[in-house]
């Protein structure tokens, strides 16, 4: 296979880079590359955001969210991580896609791992683990992507894709928690994950055999223009998400408040707030008032920020109310 080189550990380009190498590089024959993100949680082209991330632990640990572009579940990735992306023609697309995958687990096995294909998308190594991977057809091109667990923060996998809205009643697709494990302690012959990254790339190329595909300033700057135009907007991330019904509730200073809302495409389209709390002035205000706006942090605070939360639920203050809609 020939290979490229993405140096990149943006993770909102490295989802563009995907894509431009699915749709829109010249394929004579299958290529394959090695990449890496900085702390990133992904989840699949067909999740809600709000049932798989744990968004605020996300944000005081600057653990970015993309969303990508092919199906499954949510995955954790930082330095520790690294991924791969096979890309080639299809005639067959259900032949060749554990065929693809099995590019993978025989590079693998030639390092000396004993690693096994599992279920529907994993790659084990003793039982547990490693790799999870993810397809995406377009016309008559096949992508298979996935993940290589060299020495992952297990303690930030565990707690930023374990959501605490324990009341979501989702329409999506849940992520399946497995057992994990690091390559890193079944490959000592390995100094770090830029010796196990060479070996890989060595052997998946065939001693280097064969050619490296290089792309053009003009490409890498087409790609860079679908990051942020795409990957990194609001709407890709949001706007995807099914909808959904939340409802939280809380015993705040002012007495009982409960919460219900409903999502779609990342907004408030609903919200109705009740309980025996005490106020000023009716709540109907800060329910009308948060129709439309996106169900995250930062935009609930620009639209609640002018708020005197005060006068409709007694000694109550804007971060507290946020802390309720967002988290039970």
């Amino acid at each position: 296979m020939r290979y490229l080189r993405n140096l990149s550990t943006d993770v909102y380009y490295n989802m563009a880079f995907d894509e431009y190498a699915l749709e829109q590089l010249p394929l004579d024959e299958p290529l394959f590359y090695l990449w890496q993100n900085r702390a990133a949680v992904i989840i699949g082209l067909n999740q809600n955001i709000h049932a798989e991330v744990d968004l605020d632990y996300a944000s005081e640990h600057d653990i970015a969210v993309a969303r990508r572009i092919t199906g499954g579940g949510a995955v954790y990735h930082d330095l520790g991580n690294l991924n791969y992306t096979i890309v080639g023609r299809s005639a067959d697309i259900e032949r060749d896609y554990p065929e693809y995958a099995r590019h993978m687990l025989r590079a693998l096995q030639a390092l000396g791992l004993q690693a096994e294909l599992s279920g529907r998308n994993d790659i084990l190594v003793e039982g547990r683990k490693v790799s999870g991977y993810a397809k995406r057809v377009y016309k008559d091109r096949l992508m298979v992507h996935g993940t290589l667990m060299y020495d992952v923060d297990l303690e930030k996998l565990t707690r930023v894709l374990t959501p605490p809205t324990e009341k979501l009643a989702a329409k999506g697709i849940a992520s399946v928690r497995s057992r994990v494990t690091n390559l890193r302690t079944h490959l000592p012959q390995y100094a770090d994950i830029h010796a196990f990254a060479h070996a890989l790339e060595e052997h998946l190329s065939c001693q280097y055999r064969d050619a490296e595909y290089l792309l053009t300033e003009t490409q890498l700057a087409e790609i860079g223009t679908i990051a942020k135009d795409k990957f990194a907007s609001t709407d890709w991330l949001y706007g995807r998400s099914p909808s959904s019904t939340i409802a939280h509730a809380k015993r705040l200073p002012c007495g009982n408040v409960s919460i219900h809302l409903d999502i779609k495409r990342g907004c408030i389209a609903q919200c109705a707030i009740t309980g025996d709390f005490l106020g000023n002035r009716p709540i109907a205000t800060i329910e009308s008032l948060l129709q439309g706006c996106l169900y995250e942090r930062t935009a609930l605070q620009e639209r609640l920020g002018s708020v005197e939360m005060q006068e409709y639920l007694d000694h109550t203050d804007v971060e507290a109310f946020i802390g309720l809609l967002l988290n039970p």
